[in-house]
């Protein structure tokens, strides 16, 4: 049994797909499960803020990976890489299709192939480099990582504080090594056999849903998600969430914009996917879609 893998970034219509998908399936006589790729949906009581599937596609496609962690835990891919493991395995063993749902394409390998990640660091390290970054900034700790590490300050934005903080905790662990880019992550020998489809969308159309999907996001109270989870003392891996800064700021129309540059990002994820069939989704119903790669693939 092939695992049906679908990425893309946000608001391209991944869970429209599945479940259309998963009509497509059931009419073919099988029972289809979706297992969620995406480093945030994990968290509970984030649901709103994360894009996380509602009760009622739910009730149309049952999801797992989704809202399992307590929003005050640390997480990280190797974890969610073991709970992935366990769950596609079990829902084979039980002659049932996964259908893999996510735009972290982290996660996504995780869950399709065994990675030898790195070990979580020192959490003392990691907060002594996250006071010099609040007090120094990114650009200067840039610097001192191109000092120490040139081949992985080249591949990292000055200003991406996040990933500056994580190079340097690696350095000083001594688990930073030279080696290639995010696609290096990916293993052609997976787990088990995978149809892995990439989304893709016109850019202003993808950047027109992903505004339209954070207005909405704001309606259905991701704010008041965003307080309650600032009041149970919200994990720093947790916070990570698009907008949860942003929202405690009051600042929508950054949390739009960092919304689209991390969509921009997993294009770029998508197209290190080596054999990934991309389709365009722009304008197509997902029922249509669903058809069409049902009926060409050999599942």
């Amino acid at each position: 049994m092939r695992i049906i893998a679908l990425f893309g970034p946000t608001g391209v219509g991944k869970t429209a797909l599945a479940i259309a998908l998963a009509r497509g399936l059931r009419e073919r006589g099988e029972d289809p499960v979706a297992v969620s790729a995406d480093a945030m949906q994990v968290y509970r009581g984030l649901e709103v803020l994360t894009g996380a599937p509602t009760a009622l596609e739910q009730g149309e496609l049952e999801h797992r990976l989704v809202s399992v962690v307590p929003v005050s835990e640390r997480f990280s891919a190797g974890r969610y890489g073991e709970m992935a493991h366990a769950e596609i395995d079990r829902l084979i063993g039980e002659g049932r299709r996964p259908i893999l749902v996510g735009g972290t394409g982290l996660y996504l390998r995780a869950a399709l192939a065994d990675l030898s990640l790195r070990p979580p660091v020192d959490p003392q390290v990691r907060d002594r480099l996250v006071r010099e970054l609040n007090e120094v900034g990114a650009p200067a700790l840039h610097l001192r990582l191109r000092e120490a590490a040139p081949w992985a300050a080249d591949t990292i934005d000055p200003n991406d504080g996040r990933r500056i903080v994580r190079s340097l905790e690696l350095y000083e662990a001594g688990e930073l090594t030279p080696r290639g880019g995010p696609s290096e992550l990916w293993s052609d020998d997976l787990r088990h056999p995978t149809l892995l489809i990439g989304l893709a969308m016109e850019r202003a159309a993808l950047y027109s849903a992903i505004d339209a999907r954070v207005d909405e996001m704001v309606r259905r109270g991701a704010l008041q998600e965003v307080l309650r989870a600032e009041r149970a003392g919200a994990s720093e891996t947790a916070r990570r969430a698009l907008g949860f800064g942003e929202l405690l700021e009051g600042d929508i129309d950054a949390m739009k914009r960092r919304t689209r540059n991390y969509a921009r990002r997993q294009l770029t994820w998508m197209r290190k996917l080596s054999g990934a069939r991309v389709l365009d989704v722009s304008g197509r119903d997902p029922g249509a879609l669903a058809r069409e790669i049902l009926d060409s693939a050999a599942l």
